[in-house]
């Protein structure tokens, strides 16, 4: 297939999240099948709730800063799928891509006339076979990779990396994952192995304590953030500058905005030191670092800011950085929401920061109503704009000093990004 009809099959499988299967005997099957290239892989495994693709942009620009090929996998995807897997900091090839698709899907039709499989492999099971095939035909030297949804039963988690790294855990996707912190952390310590180190990021105590006796269990070292102190902090509105100490001390400049991305970048950092990565690299690659679609600035005067807050935890680290960097600023929010996100929540945290939200649709069919959030969550400058391009409308009397954030799903980001970046994202 060519590569418009790759993405077309691929998407004719479903929604990657209520289309998941959950196990790995699928998955192990078609790449025994392709010859385990994950085998051949030296990988960084990261899970978490938040901050856990950005967590791998930067431990992935660490790496690269020491010179080492790097493959990075991660989802979902801003524009295009191929962003989902990238070589060096780019993304692969339309050619590349379709082909990588072409030797998968041929695995498992060959499985299904067997009957050694019971169904085709979903969308992100399909991806994550193409990512370790190109992978590992690129000899790449270090691999990063993402956890989808969950870890204990994810389809990455076939995998034995060198170190598994998990960034903070909150509420989301709780229908798959359970209700409670506990149970959510359980499914995300799964990607924990014996004789596998790991680095924590800074957690809530209950979730603490389940990734902390799975390690126990375990018997593995771990190394935790919340160990490693953070000094001199200086942040503004388009990242940070910090110290951590510690045996390997460095000065971090993080390019990525908001004090959250502090913790990411710790994180970061500890886990490029676990895979002996100096110090200078680790400096040098964190700062170079890129992670399009979270706090980012694509227009000036007035300021467009994007961010994909689809999750309270999220929205309560957008609130945060407008708390303190325009909390004297007129601001107006376009937002727009998934039907199985927490819309109310996120919508009660973000919605009293403007003056004047607009609410819209991105173009997917599990996209929330615009009619609906207003059931949800009231505001007293509430306006319904049918189409991101309707909202994008609706804002061009804005003044030079106001801000305009686009927020609420990665869908919707990706929408404004084509309409308002110019250059590939």
């Amino acid at each position: 297939m060519n590569y418009p009809d790759s993405v077309h099959f691929l998407y004719a499988l479903g929604n990657e999240i209520k289309t998941a299967k959950f196990g790995l005997e699928r998955i192990r099957a078609v790449l025994d099948a392709l010859g385990n290239p994950q085998d051949r892989l030296s990988i960084v495994h990261v899970a978490g709730t938040n901050g856990k693709g950005s967590t791998c942009a930067l431990i992935e620009a660490g790496f690269r800063a020491t010179g080492l090929r790097t493959g990075l996998y991660t989802s979902p995807h801003l524009a295009e799928p191929t962003e989902r897997i990238r070589i060096d900091g780019r993304p692969v090839s339309a050619d590349r891509f379709a082909d990588a698709f072409d030797r998968v899907h041929a695995a498992v039709e060959r499985l299904l006339a067997r009957e050694a499989i019971d169904l085709h492999t979903t969308y992100f099971e399909t991806v994550t076979a193409m990512a370790f095939l190109i992978f590992a035909e690129e000899a790449v030297d270090r691999v990063v990779l993402e956890v989808g949804l969950g870890g204990r039963l994810d389809a990455t988690n076939v995998v034995r990396p060198s170190l598994t790294v998990i960034t903070p855990i909150d509420f989301d996707h709780e229908a798959y994952l359970g209700r409670g912190i506990e149970s959510i952390a359980a499914e995300k310590a799964g990607i924990l192995k014996p004789g596998v180190p790991a680095v924590f990021a800074r957690q809530r105590a209950e979730a603490a304590r389940v990734l902390d006796r799975r390690a126990a269990e375990l018997g593995i070292p771990v190394t935790r953030a919340a160990e490693s102190p953070v000094e001199d902090v200086s942040l503004d509105a388009r990242g940070s500058r910090f110290d951590v100490a510690g045996a390997t001390p460095l000065s971090i400049r993080c390019p990525l905005a908001g004090e959250h991305q502090v913790e990411n970048a710790v994180t970061a950092a500890l886990a490029l030191i676990a895979c002996g990565v100096d110090r200078p690299a680790i400096e040098a690659g964190i700062a170079a670092a890129q992670w399009p679609g979270r706090l980012e600035y694509v227009r000036e005067r007035p300021a467009i800011v994007l961010d994909g807050a689809h999750n309270p935890a999220a929205a309560r680290a957008v609130a945060a950085y407008v708390a303190r960097f325009y909390a004297a600023a007129r601001l107006r929010l376009i937002f727009g929401i998934m039907r199985d996100k927490a819309a109310a929540e996120i919508a009660g945290i973000l919605f009293p920061l403007a003056s004047q939200v607009i609410v819209t649709a991105p173009r997917q069919s599990r996209a929330l109503a615009p009619e609906s959030l207003r059931a949800v969550a009231d505001h007293a400058n509430l306006l319904i704009a049918p189409t991101l391009e309707d909202a994008l409308r609706w804002i061009e009397d804005a003044g030079p000093d106001e801000v305009i954030f686009i927020t609420g799903s990665l869908f919707l980001v990706a929408e404004a990004r084509a309409l308002l970046v110019r250059e590939a994202p």
